[in-house]
């Protein structure tokens, strides 16, 4: 105990210069916390969109579908979905048919990715027809509606309610085609699907691919992200007795969204060690001027019989308490910092468009950050781990010291 109060009084023996490494420290940690808050919450935002869009949390896909993308690599839907809604009835499931096609206008012809999609089942997650009135849905009753990318509307020179014909191989190999009328106008904010999607109903998509009944994909929705693997773990053992099937999580089944969010976090990491360098030199250079200002006083207390080790005590207490002090202060600003992220966020529509693209996902421009107290407290942790590595060369240059050399010193 005496050791900390002869550390505390010392450490504001400047105070100046203590208050300056406080403030720095404390800075260091809040922006850190409040950064690393803000990556989580955009990363959560663009998952969710992901999922909604992509392929689900967790896809159902014929074993060479993900590596071929072969219209011939169908399912049944049928049985699949029975078994998944039978085993977790909390699924949510959206059946899709993905067909390359050609399409064509009086004016000119694009290819297209055509996809079959469950309308009254998409509406209420899909994020690419958040934007469309729901007069233009899809009829469940007219086959050939279709919902076509803006701009392969300008591109082809379509208005809503024009036809157009699309022609595709089907999964027997045999070319077909197909006079479609546009029902409404897609716009999504990523360039690829808004010149060159065009979505169908699931039922004129499994007449176009020469398979009633099947699909290509079977995405599912969990409740809770945290039940991902457990969920994947459990319908593949459902699944065993059909080899040719297999359930992959959102990371797989969509590596570019996975891989852009790995990429984004590990350069925010990079940026972190930087951080913590600069502060690590901060904090050096507050305790070894701190030593080399009180030699002479080090040296009295050496000639009364104190030991170096009593030297290297008060070298790291004071490292302790600037590293508590900081961690506090940094932390409870960090808070205060992320509780403004999560509840206002930051607008960037004044900036770019009503929609952001990042991974080939939209999501939405309001940047808003989520809650991650763990890693908070962890970087709180290494904030006092750090000011007494910082610590140790003040504490060697203090135990390199000779009586007679530290008394003489002014």
């Amino acid at each position: 105990m005496d050791a900390l109060l002869f550390a505390w009084r010392n450490l504001w023996h400047n105070r100046r210069r203590t208050l300056i490494t406080l403030a720095a420290v404390s800075l260091t940690l809040m922006l850190t916390q409040a950064m690393h808050n803000l990556a989580i919450g955009s990363y959560q935002q663009m998952i969710y969109s992901g999922v909604r869009s992509g392929s689900g949390h967790l896809t159902v896909y014929h074993t060479q579908y993900r590596q071929d993308r072969s219209e011939s690599l169908s399912f049944a839907r049928q049985p699949v979905e029975q078994m998944v809604h039978d085993t977790i009835p909390a699924l949510q499931s959206a059946p899709r048919i993905y067909l390359s096609a050609l399409a064509q206008s009086s004016y000119d012809s694009r290819a297209v990715a055509l996809t079959g999609i469950d309308m009254a089942t998409e509406s209420t997650f899909n994020p690419y027809l958040k934007k469309l009135p729901a007069d233009e849905y899809l009829r469940p009753d007219e086959r050939r509606d279709a919902l076509v990318g803006e701009k392969l509307c300008r591109e082809l020179k379509l208005r809503p309610g024009q036809k157009l014909v699309v022609t595709l191989q089907n999964a027997e190999g045999e070319m077909v085609s197909e006079l479609l009328r546009i029902r409404g106008i897609l716009k999504t904010g990523v360039n690829e699907v808004d010149s060159g999607l065009i979505m169908i109903s699931l039922a004129m998509a499994q007449k176009l691919l020469g398979r009633p009944g099947h699909i290509h994909e079977l995405a599912l929705l969990v409740e809770q992200d945290d039940t991902i693997n457990d969920t994947v773990a459990t319908l593949t053992e459902q699944l065993r007795d059909q080899p040719q099937l297999e359930v992959v999580p959102w990371q797989v089944a969509m590596p570019n969204l996975a891989d852009a969010i790995r990429l984004d976090y590990a350069s925010q990491n990079v940026i972190l060690v930087i951080m913590m360098v600069i502060v690590t030199i901060g904090i050096v250079n507050t305790l070894l001027m701190s030593v080399m200002e009180r030699i002479h006083e080090f040296g009295i207390m050496l000639a009364v019989g104190a030991g170096r080790g009593r030297l290297v005590q008060l070298v790291a207490c004071e490292a302790s308490l600037l590293g508590i002090l900081s961690a506090i202060i940094g932390t409870c600003c960090g808070s205060l910092l992320t509780w403004y992220l999560v509840i206002v966020g930051i607008d960037l529509r004044d900036f770019m468009s009503e929609d952001m693209e990042f991974g080939g996902v939209v999501f939405d421009p309001i940047m808003r950050a989520a809650w991650d107290p763990l890693w908070m407290t962890q970087t709180a942790l290494y904030i006092i781990l750090l000011c007494l590595i910082a610590a140790l060369y003040p504490a060697w240059k203090a135990t390199r010291l000779t009586v007679v050399d530290a008394i003489r010193h002014h």
